[in-house]
């Protein structure tokens, strides 16, 4: 003879705002409670014969409402009490701080971002340094034809660019200066304005930034593009050391090509000026080729290309350690892409401040 099913049944009355619950209260006989059983500020629960955690959930969420629970045993006590250990507590957020400790906070977060990120490029920065001197010790690892590529990427292309902004910024620095010298008759004078000018800190700070915009994004986006591609990881599978195979060829291209840069930069920025002293203030060529040669000391050419090395550190240095930090979406590219050019040009700036500073106590 075959037993028959024993279907769970359960029996709920509202009794004065009360609830009793007799029978099985299960998953099954949840959809079995009345409309009012929300409602209940007390559940009778004597008469139970089966109990799950379904059930359980239920009475510890009519709990946190206020409802008073009777009747449970020992046995649908500790049960109840498991279903609630067991269920998420929310999360509480501190306050966020306002006014000045929103201000202080905010500060405090951006100075700790800066100065972990110096200690990044600090370690770019080593990490070039380790490799260059691996290549002195051993020339068969390094790549010169990677050398001339970024020389020529660097360098050559950027010719055009580098030369036409620096010719008509001489002819503006001609422009303005003479118009205010006129009036103290000392248009002559214009020719030491733009020498000094020119050679001095605006030839070599021009071309920096000309290159951190259009190298510092171009060093990003081939280094990230290869991040995303895994192609960095895939050189390490082969044995490849990325510092020098990626990060030494592009900061040594910019190393050699930059002063070039600067010289050029400074030629051009000589002809223009020349140019428009002799349109504006009738300056032929040849006296502003002979004040520029009487009074314009060598050593402010010096002082002008001195920096680019260290311009090209920075540039490079920054340019590599952003697209190492790209993430596997394009959204990332881009961001560390922007953030590379505006840490560049921002990099130069200052370090052509400190540099102004350093060369004005030494008197040079």
């Amino acid at each position: 003879m075959v037993d028959q099913p024993v279907f769970p049944k359960l029996t709920a009355t509202m009794t004065d705002g009360a609830l009793r619950i007799s029978g099985d209260f299960t998953v099954w006989t949840l959809a079995s409670l009345p409309a009012g059983a929300d409602g209940a500020k007390v559940i009778e629960l004597g008469d139970l014969r089966r109990f799950d955690t379904a059930a359980a959930q239920y009475l510890a969420g009519r709990e946190r409402d206020g409802a008073t629970l009777r009747g449970l045993n020992e046995v649908q006590a500790a049960l109840l009490g498991t279903v609630r250990k067991a269920e998420p507590k929310p999360e509480i957020l501190p306050p966020e701080p306002q006014g000045w400790r929103a201000t202080c906070e905010r500060t405090g977060r951006q100075l700790v971002s800066g100065l972990g990120l110096i200690n990044e490029l600090a370690e770019y920065l080593g990490r070039f340094l380790a490799a260059l001197g691996r290549a002195i010790r051993s020339p068969s690892e390094f790549r010169f034809t990677s050398l001339v590529y970024h020389c020529q990427e660097t360098g050559l292309r950027a010719v055009p660019i580098v030369a036409l902004m620096s010719f008509l910024i001489g002819v503006v620095l001609a422009f303005q200066g003479a118009s205010q010298l006129k009036y103290f008759g000392a248009e002559i004078f214009v020719v030491d304005l733009i020498a000094i000018a020119i050679l001095r800190e605006l030839g070599i700070l021009l071309t920096a930034i000309i290159v951190a915009g259009r190298t510092a994004s171009a060093l990003t986006a081939s280094i990230g593009s290869m991040k995303m591609n895994e192609e960095i990881d895939a050189m390490r599978t082969l044995g490849l050391d990325p510092d020098m195979v990626l990060l030494l060829p592009r900061v040594l291209a910019l190393i050699i090509t930059l002063p070039i840069l600067g010289l050029i930069s400074d030629v051009a920025g000589l002809v223009g000026g020349g140019l428009m002293s002799w349109i504006d203030l009738g300056i032929s060529p040849a006296m502003f080729t002979y004040r520029l040669l009487a009074d314009t000391d060598v050593s402010h050419v010096f002082v002008g290309l001195v920096k680019a090395p260290v311009f090209a550190v920075i540039i490079g240095v920054i340019g590599c350690h952003a697209g190492m930090k790209v993430g596997k979406d394009a959204e990332s590219l881009g961001a560390q892409t922007s953030g590379s050019v505006v840490r560049a040009i921002f990099a130069v700036i200052v370090a052509d401040a400190l540099f102004s500073i350093f060369f004005s106590e030494l008197g040079l």
